[in-house]
Order: structure tokens, then C-alpha cells, then sequence
């Protein structure tokens, strides 16, 4: 890979195919020189020595042979105080393929050669333009597709995630330091770093980074979409009402039980929000082997979704469909995913319009609270309950419920309204900092662990020499994920995913 060479490199840095406009960029110490080579400007000569940086220029650019090729707007990017933090050029010419693919081919042959997936970044993280966390940002910013992926980009961009890194490696750093001079003193029985400090900045530590951790999950569903299971009993109609949100026969319809045998996956936005259905297996008893394995499917997907579609046939008796609600009520966590009951088929049982709020949940009373008290909340009384021993919730605000017909246009435009609404919390704040991306999140865990064993240690009246190791293997995860700390494998491996040009 040339990722780390001085080469003059050059790539198309619009999308392929033919349009009005098209940038073709050029890095490297030669860049200016190439350009000028093969740019004619109209009116006064330009040269090495009369380039003004950072304006755009009007001029022709031609072949080896001075054929004019074609009319184009330049611009030269003078080192540092580029992208790339090196000489850089910037030529917008007209769409067509042809023109784009002849400038490139002159460009390689004056000098440059064609950049490799993921450089032009590469380059600016080793110039010192760019943490490798705010690089990585640039290719999440390319490929968001709503407004929170956006924003998400755009806060690791400005180096929100570095400055939190920063300042955990700050403190770590100082105490690593100081026990580092213990070490060098250890024949005299000197003791640099407190121990209560110590303690004190582990646990704040371990709490900072337990909560970039958790906010993984957010941020995860946030850059996949918001995971949304759809379950229930064979023939409810989850299948159907995939279907209907999508607006295309997606998952096979029949009155056969069973048919869906494996999740089917669909993203849809809804109100600049992405969503990620996951039609799963009716679950049921059932003997057959291959449907066995897409209801245990069913359960893991429930288990990782942040909003759960229990789908109910109301063209079964109330103890049936009460029964599979409170089935769907025992396998989520009632306190940090949200449930929604869909009422289906209400085209059969109008009758069943007449149910309200508290009506449901007494019929689902004692799921409930069997659900709440596993999960570490307990009950106060009839409605209300509590997690922490000081905050007091409402019962009834723990399942939402809507009555459709998955035939109807207008209830699943009046559904997808609601899955909006239900998922409104689900969402990034202006600044707030949450990890998306899985390598950061591998090398948070395994800096937690290093902290634990740093905690135990300190507990224990381990040896300095043994806790300071500990403390700097905190250091190196850290380090990694910014960059502090890497390898020519792992830079590869990062830019190696981003498109030619970028």
C-alpha cells in the first residue's frame, strides 16, 4: 500500500458517471508544479512563483500535445493549510466522462499517480489534520442518510469523541507518570502517587468510559437504523404489515403458519429518522426443526431491538391474544426498550375498539410488574413503580398500543406516526458524544478491563511496578482509538473502506 509514501497523488472526487460538474484532486509535493505543466490561464501567466493560494483561477487545461482539452476553474492549496496538510490542486471541470478520465490520465502521465481508496484522509491523519477518530467520522459523514447519523458525524468531526479520550488520558497519564517515579525510587520506599487520588480517578474513569460504552447501543442503531423486532404469533400478520410500511411485497404472505422461517431485514425512514424492521418467526410449538431455529432468532433480535412490534390477531379470543401479549411482555425489558401492542385484523373485531388504557394493562397487570421486579425495578403501589428507590413512574406509560388493519392505508400511515413518535427519545443531542463505530468500542471494553484490574490492585496493596502496567494498558486503548497508538495494519484496514478520492 502507498498509503505512507511522498507520491503525488490524484483521483476524481465527484461521483462517477456524467454530470454538469466534476472535482478532480491532486496532493503532493509535485502537485502545483503537474498542474501548472498542463494549465493554460487566460489573461497573465501563472507560475510556481506567483500562485495565490486559496483563489480559484480561470483557465484551459490541455494535453502533452497542447490540445486543449477543455475549459476549467483551478485552485492550488499551499502546505500546511490543505486537507491534506500537503501542496494540493483542485480542478473543476464539465462532467462528461471522457473529459474527467483524460485529465486523470494526463495528470498520472506529467507525474502523479492514481490515489488508493482512503488516502486523501490517510494523509491528513499522519499531517496531524485529524485524529484517526475524526477521520474515521469523515467516511460516517459521507454515508449518513438522516438527520441524527448526520449530527453524530458531525460531532466526532469536530473532535467532541477525542476531547472526552483526551481528558481520560490526561488524568491516567499523570498518575502513570508519578508511579512510573516510584519505580525509580523504589529502594527508598517513596510514594509519589497518592493512593486515595488514585482510587478517586479509577472510579471516575471507569464510570466515564462505562458511559461511552453503553451509549454504543444508541449509537449503533442510530448509524444501522433504529432496530425495530416485529413478533407474534404465526398468522398475526407480521409479515403483512412489513409489507404495508414498506409499500412492496417484501415477506412472503400466507395463511400456512410458519412460512416466515428467518428474519427478514428493511430500513425505512420515517420523519428524517431511519428505522430497521426485522420481520421475525411466528413464534409458537412447533416440531419442525428449521422453524425451531427462526424463533430462537426471533428472541435474540428481541433481545437487541430498541422498539418491539408485538403484533396481536384480534380474530382470536381476548385470552388468546392477551395471553400472547403477556408471552411478548416476558421476553423484553419493559424498562429500557419500548413496546409497542398492535392490535391487528381490527377489521374483524370492532367490537375490540372499545378497550382503553387501563382496561389492557389490568389484563396485563401481572406480566408487568413480574417484568419491572426482573429487571431491578419494584412496585409502590397499583400504578406506579420505581428504579432507583427515588423516582416514581407510571405503569401505564410502559406499553403503548395501537388498533390497525393491516389492509388499511391510512392506519399504517397513522402507525408509522407513532413508531416516529415512540422513537423520539431515541435521538443524538447537539453536542452529545456517543460511539458508533465497533473497533472504538472493542477498545473501550478492554480498557475497562485494565481499569478493574487497576481497581483490584489498588485494593489489594499490589506491587506498583504490576499496577502502573495495568495502567498503561488503560493508555494504550485509549491511544488506539485516536491514533496516539497504531499500525500500518490497522491505518489500512480503516482507509482501506473509504472511496477513491476521499
Amino acid at each position: 500500500m502507498g498509503y505512507l509514501s511522498k507520491d503525488t497523488i490524484c483521483a476524481i472526487a465527484t461521483a462517477s458517471g456524467t454530470a454538469a460538474i466534476s472535482v478532480i484532486r491532486m496532493s503532493g509535493d509535485k502537485s502545483h508544479e503537474i498542474a501548472l505543466s498542463r494549465y493554460i490561464k487566460k489573461g497573465k501567466e501563472l507560475t510556481l512563483g506567483n500562485i495565490i493560494p486559496n483563489r480559484m483561477y480561470y483557465g484551459e487545461f490541455v494535453d502533452n500535445d497542447n490540445k486543449s482539452i477543455d475549459d476549467v476553474m483551478i485552485t492550488f492549496f499551499k502546505a500546511p493549510h490543505s486537507y491534506t496538510g500537503e501542496d494540493s490542486v483542485e480542478i473543476v471541470c464539465h462532467g462528461s466522462v471522457f473529459i474527467q478520465n483524460k485529465i486523470l490520465e494526463i495528470l498520472i502521465d506529467n507525474g502523479a499517480r492514481l490515489a488508493e481508496a482512503g488516502e486523501y484522509t490517510m494523509r491528513a491523519f499522519v499531517n496531524n489534520k485529524m485524529d484517526l477518530t475524526q477521520a474515521e467520522a469523515v467516511a460516517d459523514l459521507i454515508t449518513s442518510q438522516n438527520e441524527a447519523e448526520h449530527r453524530v458525524a458531525m460531532n466526532q468531526l469536530k473532535g467532541g469523541f477525542s476531547k472526552e479520550l483526551m481528558s481520560l488520558r490526561s488524568q491516567l497519564l499523570d498518575l502513570t507518570s508519578l508511579m512510573e517515579l516510584e519505580l525509580d525510587f523504589s529502594e527508598e520506599d517513596v510514594e509519589f502517587a497518592d493512593r486515595t487520588r488514585l482510587n478517586a480517578i479509577v472510579d471516575d474513569a471507569t464510570e466515564h468510559i462505562k458511559k461511552l460504552t453503553d451509549s454504543f447501543r444508541l449509537g449503533n442503531s442510530i448509524k444501522r437504523g433504529i432496530p425495530v423486532a416485529i413478533v407474534g404469533d404465526t398468522n398475526a400478520g407480521k409479515s403483512t404489515i412489513l409489507n404495508a410500511l414498506l409499500g412492496e411485497e417484501r415477506a412472503i404472505v400466507s395463511d400456512i403458519a410458519g412460512t416466515t422461517r428467518d428474519t427478514i431485514e428493511e430500513t425505512l425512514n420515517i420523519n428524517g429518522k431511519t428505522f430497521r424492521f426485522i420481520d421475525t418467526a411466528g413464534i409458537r410449538d412447533t416440531d419442525d426443526t428449521i422453524e425451531k431455529i427462526g424463533i430462537e432468532r426471533a428472541f435474540k433480535k428481541i433481545s437487541e431491538a430498541d422498539i418491539i412490534l408485538g403484533i396481536l390477531d384480534l380474530n382470536q379470543s381476548s385470552d388468546t391474544y392477551f395471553k400472547s401479549a403477556k408471552f411478548i411482555i416476558s421476553n423484553v425489558n419493559l424498562l429500557k426498550q419500548k413496546l409497542i401492542l398492535i392490535f391487528n385484523k381490527v377489521d374483524l373485531n370492532q367490537q375490540a375498539m372499545w378497550m382503553d388504557t387501563e382496561y389492557i394493562i389490568d389484563n396485563l397487570r401481572v406480566a408487568i410488574e413480574r417484568n419491572i421486579e426482573d429487571n431491578g425495578g419494584y412496585m409502590l403501589d397499583e400504578y406506579k413503580y420505581s428504579i432507583t428507590g427515588q423516582d416514581c413512574y407510571d405503569i401505564r406509560n410502559l406499553i403503548k398500543y395501537d388498533f390497525i388493519s393491516a389492509k388499511n392505508e391510512e392506519d399504517i400511515e397513522k402507525l408509522k406516526k407513532n413508531i416516529a413518535f415512540y422513537g423520539r427519545d431515541l435521538v443524538v443531542g447537539e453536542n452529545e458524544v456517543l460511539v458508533t463505530n465497533l473497533r472504538h468500542y472493542e477498545a473501550l471494553k478492554k480498557a475497562s478491563e485494565s481499569l478493574m484490574r487497576v481497581k483490584e490492585g489498588l485494593l489489594s496493596g499490589l506491587s506498583t511496578e504490576f499496577v502502573a502496567q495495568d495502567l498503561k494498558e488503560v493508555l494504550y486503548c485509549l491511544g488506539s482509538i485516536t491514533g496516539e497508538i497504531s499500525s500500518v495494519d490497522v491505518l489500512n484496514n480503516i482507509f482501506g473502506r473509504f472511496c477513491i478520492g476521499k
